[in-house]
Parts: structure tokens; C-alpha cells; sequence
């Protein structure tokens, strides 16, 4: 089997509509996703109604400069060329110190059925989400987050208030998922955020199969287990950075917190 090398290029507010004509350089903006699409053959309904949101486009500096339907910005094509957008991870603890995980659903069209942390997703591109400086940007993370842990595990947004989610750093990488769909924290930087909180957890069939807490050992052991999959990223920060975290969740966190650099990996 014979692979190509795609020449990466540094997609700049100049220059985006002209590698990506589908991008529109206002962030709200309404990109439908019709379900005659050739990309969307054979998803779910719902799942396809998801990838009309509107995600935040980004230069490699994590500055929005437009915005594109998630189709456009998971679609590998335009990930190899560049693309970046905006993510973010959250880890939720409970008062054991357990962290909350979910398996994605069977529905799911990127990374279906893996586990991953208890909630991956993308602030929008519209008002209340976005933001150019850092501190915007969290606060627009933290209401996206505060969003998507009701939509996806019903977890409500008074057990989860926005100023306890705790932002510790960027991370910036590529994970392909097949040959059509990716999830690029590589040329999208994903946000990581923690909070501790107890919550009820009603998961949507539609986005998670399964939930469980675990603590760090039993996690390690469910990396041993060869039936398992998990997500690519959930993979790379548990092995670069989530125990060491872990370990200094009740004293010592303070300084993880607030990462000003993006880490590029």
C-alpha cells in the first residue's frame, strides 16, 4: 500500500478563503449540512444534524479568523491542509476523586464506540463562545462545556457552575480518525479543563453508550485491556500529562493552572 505526504500549510487570515472557499470569515453564521450529502452517507440522522454547528476557525496563534460547519472541519482533506479549529476536553472528578468516562456511541461519526474523557467537544462560533484574547476564550470554553455535559450526559448546568471549571493549558494536535474524518487538536487546540463536582449523569443513547468513574489505577488497567478503544487524545494527555495532574488534584494544582503557551504535540 503506497501513502502520500500532504505539505501542511500555514493557514493565515489572508489567506483562509482562498484554501477554504466553505469558510466563512463571520463566526455566526449558519452552515447546513444536507443529509443528501455523499460525506454523510449512511450516519445517523441526528449526528448529521451536528455537523451543521458552526465551529470556530483558527490561525496557529489560537486566533479565530471565520468559521465552518464541523463537517468542513472534520473532514481529513481539509485537516491536512491546515484547518484548525477550536476544541475542548473536560475532566470531571468526583468528591472520591474518581474521574467520570464515557464510551462515545455507535451513532457517533467520528471515533464511534471508544473511550474517552467525560466530555470532547467544540465551543461555537457565535456569541458567549468565542473569543480572541485568552481569558475570552476560557469563559467562552467554560459555557460550551457547561452546554455539551447537558446535552450529551444531562448532567445540569447548576451542578456544574461555570467558575469551577479550571483551565489548565492548549494542546495542539492531530488525531486521524479514517480516511475521511479526523479530529485535529494539531491544527485544532483543544482547551483542557477540570472540575470537580458530584453530578447525575443521564447520558444521551445518541452520544454515550456507557459512562463509568474510575480512579487512576483502574484507568491503567483499562489501557491494558487490548478489547478497549480509546480516543486518540484522551490517549495522548493521559500518557503526557492527566496523572501527574491527577495526583496534585486536592493540593498542588494551582500550578498547571492557566498555561499561557500552547503546547504543540
Amino acid at each position: 500500500m503506497s501513502s502520500t505526504t500532504t505539505q501542511t500549510q500555514t493557514v493565515t487570515a489572508d489567506n483562509v478563503l482562498r484554501l477554504f472557499p466553505e469558510v466563512n470569515t463571520s463566526l455566526a453564521s449558519s452552515h447546513k449540512a444536507s443529509i443528501d450529502d455523499n460525506d454523510l452517507q449512511g450516519y445517523d440522522e441526528e449526528q448529521i444534524r451536528l455537523m451543521e454547528e458552526v465551529c470556530i476557525v483558527l490561525d496557529v496563534n489560537d486566533v479565530p479568523i471565520g468559521s465552518a460547519s464541523k463537517k468542513v472541519c472534520h473532514l481529513m482533506k481539509n485537516i491536512d491542509q491546515g484547518l484548525l479549529h477550536r476544541a475542548f476536553s473536560v475532566f470531571l472528578f468526583d468528591s472520591k476523586n474518581r474521574l467520570l468516562l464515557q464510551q462515545r456511541a455507535t451513532e457517533k461519526i467520528t471515533f464511534p464506540d471508544m473511550w474517552t474523557n467525560t466530555c470532547c467537544s467544540h465551543p461555537l462560533g457565535v456569541p458567549g463562545e468565542t473569543g480572541a484574547e485568552l481569558e475570552a476564550a476560557v469563559q467562552g470554553v467554560r459555557r460550551a462545556a457547561q452546554r455539551k455535559l447537558d446535552q450529551e450526559l444531562g448532567i445540569k448546568a447548576a451542578q456544574v457552575p461555570l467558575d469551577q471549571f479550571q483551565f489548565l493549558t492548549r494542546i495542539h494536535y492531530k488525531a486521524p480518525s479514517d480516511g475521511k474524518w479526523g479530529e485535529h487538536e494539531n491544527r485544532t487546540v483543544d482547551y483542557i479543563l477540570f472540575i470537580k463536582a458530584d453530578v447525575d449523569v443521564e447520558a444521551n443513547p445518541n452520544e454515550a453508550q456507557d459512562t463509568r468513574y474510575v480512579t487512576p489505577e483502574e484507568l491503567k488497567e483499562m489501557f491494558k485491556d487490548e478489547s478497549l478503544k480509546f480516543t486518540p487524545w484522551f490517549k495522548l494527555i493521559c500518557h503526557s500529562m492527566l496523572f501527574e495532574w491527577w495526583e496534585h488534584l486536592d493540593q498542588g494544582l494551582d500550578k498547571y493552572l492557566g498555561e499561557t503557551e500552547i503546547r504543540r504535540m
